[in-house]
């Protein structure tokens, strides 16, 4: 049984429980995927189920060929629209013998009310960014006749020895657009019905964007 759903953010918002305490959630619409392959360890050597979300009419022909069973196509006037699933990920599992190309995985099926989760997404791209915004650096003394050196990085490294810049150094540079994990968030709620997951707190990404939802590996409480 897999035990990760793809999902898109669609924003934050804030909740009532039964106490009247406000609790701030953001909003995943979570599903429904669908199965668009199978791995199995006999001809793959290991097992896995690709899933299928988000559908979409701008597909390459390759992705096309290779959801052939799941794309359906719309006439409009003269011309024909195909459509599949815009985003696929590989979810690994144990056991591979309950799913079949084309079945329908939904949060509900999934997950409960309370269940502690890890929600992976991509962080906000921020640009290029300075040392200070980057990497919190303190920057440089205001005064002393340094008035260029306020948010600069300092030396960089030693002369003779290494006698070069070691690799990793905190520089300035791209700031954002990460693969970030968000561990032991809380499902407040699930509403079945419109496939969306109520989530306790913020999770990583802007609105639009895609998310994954797992069962926390660490077991949060």
């Amino acid at each position: 049984m897999i035990d990760t759903i793809l999902g898109k953010k669609l924003g934050m918002t804030q909740i009532f429980d039964e106490k009247g305490t406000v609790i701030p959630v953001t909003v995943v619409q979570a599903g429904p995927c669908r199965v668009t392959q199978i791995r199995t360890k006999e001809k793959d050597g290991y097992e896995a189920v690709q899933l299928g979300f988000d559908e979409t009419s701008r597909l390459k022909k390759p992705q096309i060929g290779h959801q052939k069973d799941l794309v359906r196509t719309v006439e409009d006037g003269k011309r024909s629209k195909t459509f599949g699933l815009k985003h696929l990920r590989e979810i690994r599992t144990s056991d591979t013998s309950s799913y079949t190309v084309g079945d329908t995985v939904s949060a509900d099926q999934l997950f409960n009310n309370g269940d502690v989760i890890d929600v992976t997404g991509t962080s906000k791209g921020k640009g290029f960014a300075g040392v200070m915004k980057r990497h919190n650096f303190h920057g440089g003394p205001r005064t002393h006749g340094q008035s260029d050196r306020a948010r600069a990085p300092g030396s960089i490294g030693s002369g003779t020895t290494p006698g070069r810049v070691v690799k990793g150094l905190r520089m300035a540079g791209h700031m954002g657009m990460d693969r970030v994990t968000t561990q032991n968030l809380k499902i407040v709620r699930i509403d079945a019905e419109k496939n969306l997951v109520l989530i306790k707190g913020a999770v990583p990404g802007s609105n639009g964007g895609l998310v994954l939802i797992r069962k926390a590996v660490k077991g949060g409480k």
